[in-house]
């Protein structure tokens, strides 16, 4: 089945440097439609019929989000666009960002109507600071179109903190702190930037919002499942034949975007959702793409049979244990001693009691950390220890082994 095209419709037709060429194709109707057609808690219902969710990993349904923040009676409201993009394996909002930022300017104006916030922040990824030109370019050519009048958009880049794409910690960032997620309550909607109504979204998420209103909330539910509705950007890496972004309808099976889109052969197992993204082994390759089963932030990563699990599992702790923000320590301490347990079954040191350590340590850091890393960070220790249990057992028979004939030496 080919892709279906609405978000990137434009990529690669469209010169993103010039707003004529994006208003040649419907670009902005969206926005007269809701300013003139529209009143804001209308758009926010469109929204919210639509069955919108997040597109950055959480999938909170993105209406009552904004119906939060509507209601909220407040001198001042903020509106965040979430484009710090560190997620391991993530680059559909680059892409976006490259060849469309007018779609991603219009979304932001149309939220901004909606939720009633004057101030908008585009939070980039330090490493996407060669994209900002573009970006203000939209927002200076946006704003001489007369679409911009009630609203300032300021892009604010980050500091190459993973962290800092938890929504909590990019607040922190924005506010001049050191970046570190927050305990909750208050959530952003109610309490967010300088403690003021808030509302965050990223890149694809808003960029959904135009074509969702100028064509209605119904016929956005007629694409994807009953619980995961539209499309969704996915940025595929690793053993492919033709890495990229592609977009499929939600609900779609995975074979189809790494085997027949982008080429995958002899497939051991694929990531999906970036470091702490679910596993799905190769016997498993039809699953659906959906909030339901697996989804994630659209990161999807593909290994062949020649990786090995383990290596892959100690890589992916040592990032988040070096990525963590060290506010709680069952993260702070909890991913270090997961790095630790896991680096001795790969150097042939391991111990049959250091699977249940890791299962045990698994179980509370999920429990009890603070934000999204930490309680993510054991998916994928636990999804390989379901599906490829073997290469533990056989790494620390190769221990024993190993250490006997040391023993006899």
């Amino acid at each position: 089945m080919p892709e279906k095209r609405i978000l990137l419709k434009n990529c690669g037709i469209i010169d993103p440097r010039d707003i004529n060429a994006y208003v040649a194709h419907d670009g902005f109707k969206a926005w007269e439609k809701a300013r003139h057609a529209l009143t804001p808690d209308e758009v926010v219902a469109e929204i919210d019929t639509s069955g919108l969710r997040g597109r950055g990993g959480a999938g909170f349904p993105c209406g009552l989000k904004w119906k939060l923040a509507r209601q909220e009676a407040a001198d001042e409201k903020f509106l965040i666009c979430n484009a710090d993009e560190g997620e391991v394996g993530a680059f559909k909002d680059r892409h976006l960002l490259q060849h469309d930022p007018f779609s991603l300017i219009e979304g932001i104006a149309i939220a901004a109507y909606a939720i009633g916030a004057q101030k908008a922040y585009i939070y980039l990824r330090a490493e996407y600071h060669y994209l900002s030109a573009g970006l203000k370019n939209a927002i200076d050519q946006t704003r001489q179109k007369g679409c911009l009048e009630e609203l300032n958009i300021t892009i604010q880049e980050g500091a190459g903190a993973y962290i800092c794409g938890e929504e909590s910690a990019l607040m922190d960032s924005i506010e001049g702190k050191r970046g570190e997620a927050r305990f909750r309550p208050p959530f952003p909607p109610s309490q967010g930037l300088w403690g003021k109504p808030t509302i965050i979204n990223n890149v694809e998420t808003l960029a959904n919002i135009p074509p969702i209103i100028l064509n209605g909330s119904q016929w956005f539910r007629e694409i994807g499942t009953a619980q995961s509705k539209g499309t969704k950007l996915f940025s595929v890496s690793g053993d492919v034949a033709k890495p990229g972004v592609y977009e499929l309808a939600l609900g779609s099976p995975l074979k189809e975007l790494v085997v027949d889109l982008a080429g995958a052969q002899d497939i051991k197992m694929v990531q999906v959702g970036g470091a702490t993204g679910g596993i799905i082994p190769a016997s498993m390759i039809t699953t659906p793409l959906a909030y339901e089963t697996v989804l994630g932030s659209g990161a999807v990563t593909v290994f062949d049979a020649s990786r090995e699990v383990l290596d892959f599992v100690y890589r992916t702790m040592e990032f988040l244990a070096e990525e963590s923000c060290g506010k709680c320590t069952p993260c702070r301490e909890g991913t270090e001693a997961m790095m630790e347990i896991i680096g001795r079954l790969t150097t042939g040191d391991g111990k049959q009691e250091d699977i249940q350590a890791i299962e045990d340590l698994s179980q509370t850091m999920m429990l009890s950390s603070l934000c999204g890393l930490g309680q993510a960070a054991s998916i994928p220790v636990l999804d390989t220890l379901k599906y490829f249990r073997n290469d533990y057992e056989n790494r620390i028979r190769q221990s024993v082994f190993l250490r006997s004939l040391r023993g006899q030496l």
